[in-house]
């Protein structure tokens, strides 16, 4: 476990450079998770570190497989200065523990809702987890064991999520991508959706 997320901080250091800041959250019955905060420009990135250390189980399995199955970290990027986004460190250690709690299995097309807003103001309580391979590159971990994806997370107001579970995934980010919507906007409103 120590080995993988040793590999992992490191491909996230590769990518996206050193840590300004760190925080850790520790939930009880489950594995301490860290965010790190970057800095890049006017863009602060928060990547999730210790969601990695054991492979998600699926929730009907009688029994969870200690090596294989998916790994994953989470990523949110947001423009930095507009709003006190440094709150969203616990939101983000409790999605990185909902594989551990709830037994989920995140990936990407999901919806993961923490129930409040991600931060103070925010007009978001959800996300979606979209594609990896942006930002940071999967690791290749050892076999049998399955790679680390870094799972890029976009905010979903409540009418884009309730849309998405309608619409689909795709058709929430294909009408993002067609009205320009700034998806790093810490403070943007709900996109049309008529």
């Amino acid at each position: 476990m120590a080995d993988v997320l040793a590999l992992v901080e490191a491909r996230l250091l590769t990518g996206l450079g050193e840590p300004d800041a760190r925080a850790a959250v520790t939930f009880l019955g489950t594995d301490r998770v860290e965010v790190l905060r970057f800095t890049d420009g006017d863009v602060v990135r928060y990547a999730t570190l210790g969601m990695s250390a054991q492979p998600m189980a699926d929730p009907t399995a009688a029994l969870a497989d200690p090596v294989k199955g998916p790994r994953a970290e989470l990523l949110l990027s947001v423009r930095g200065g507009l709003a006190d986004t440094d709150k969203v460190l616990r939101p983000l250690a409790v999605l990185a523990a909902s594989p551990q709690v709830e037994g989920l299995i995140v990936a990407p097309g999901a919806s993961l809702d923490v129930g409040e807003p991600l931060w103070p103001g925010a007009p978001f309580t959800s996300v979606l987890v979209a594609e990896p391979g942006g930002l940071v590159e999967d690791l290749a971990l050892d076999e049998p064991m399955d790679p680390v994806r870094f799972l890029p997370l976009l905010p979903m107001t409540p009418n884009e999520a309730a849309w998405k579970r309608v619409h689909g995934a795709a058709a929430l980010q294909e009408r993002w991508l067609n009205s320009g919507t700034d998806l790093r906007d810490p403070l943007r409103k709900s996109v049309s959706l008529d």
